[in-house]
């Protein structure tokens, strides 16, 4: 209940602050639950993944520091959001969201390089599909990168590609994390090109230490 109301606020926010939305490849989005990954460019793009991607409802990691808040921390919980420690994860950050996924009653919402301003991949979102039997569906997002540019009313798209299967006897060792990583960089870099040839990301961060 509470996820449904905060997902069609987010949608009428998103509508009246921006109204240029734009969802393709849907028809990618597999029955039951699966891995959302993509790469992470703002703050925001998680909520647009988790509205393209309705009417599935997903789960969130979140650092535990946004947790130490009670009210704060009944909203994330209500939302599906779990508490991961980032500098030292425990076996919660992938117990937490397999349980969920083996549900089948949540996706998970996931990214890969961990922050906004890393573009390195790591194992976790692959070993969680692994143990899970999930897909991971990659997904990338173009458009603002800041709040402020959201209002300039500026195309934002979110596209979905064919989901990744993980092989139930794939070895997690480095080559197997290896040929996972390089199937979804493969689809990150195709589906930027299918949105716009001509896209290259730039951390708003760099950009702005750059001037």
């Amino acid at each position: 209940m509470f996820y449904s109301f905060m997902r069609g606020l987010v949608r009428g926010l998103v509508a009246i602050i921006n109204g240029n939305t734009h969802y393709q490849g849907r028809e990618n989005l597999p029955q039951g639950a699966y891995i959302l990954v993509g790469p992470h460019r703002s703050w925001f793009d998680p909520l647009l993944y988790a509205l393209a991607g309705s009417p599935m409802q997903f789960s969130f990691m979140a650092k535990e520091e946004l947790f130490k808040n009670p009210i704060l921390r009944t909203i994330l919980t209500k939302a599906n959001a779990f508490p991961v420690n980032r500098q030292h994860p425990g076996p919660s950050a992938i117990k937490t969201p397999v349980k969920f996924l083996r549900s089948g009653q949540l996706s998970l919402i996931m990214f890969p390089s961990g922050t906004r301003h890393s573009q390195e991949l790591k194992g976790g979102a692959t070993v969680i599909a692994k143990m899970a039997g999930v897909p991971l569906v990659p997904t990338v997002y173009q458009g603002p990168l800041t709040f402020g540019r959201l209002f300039s009313r500026r195309r934002i798209t979110v596209r979905f590609g064919k989901p990744i299967y993980v092989d139930r006897k794939l070895k997690l060792d480095e080559a197997g994390q290896k040929s996972i990583e390089t199937q979804m960089l493969t689809a990150f870099d195709d589906l930027d090109k299918k949105i716009d040839p001509n896209f290259h990301y730039v951390d708003p961060a760099e950009k702005k230490h750059a001037n």
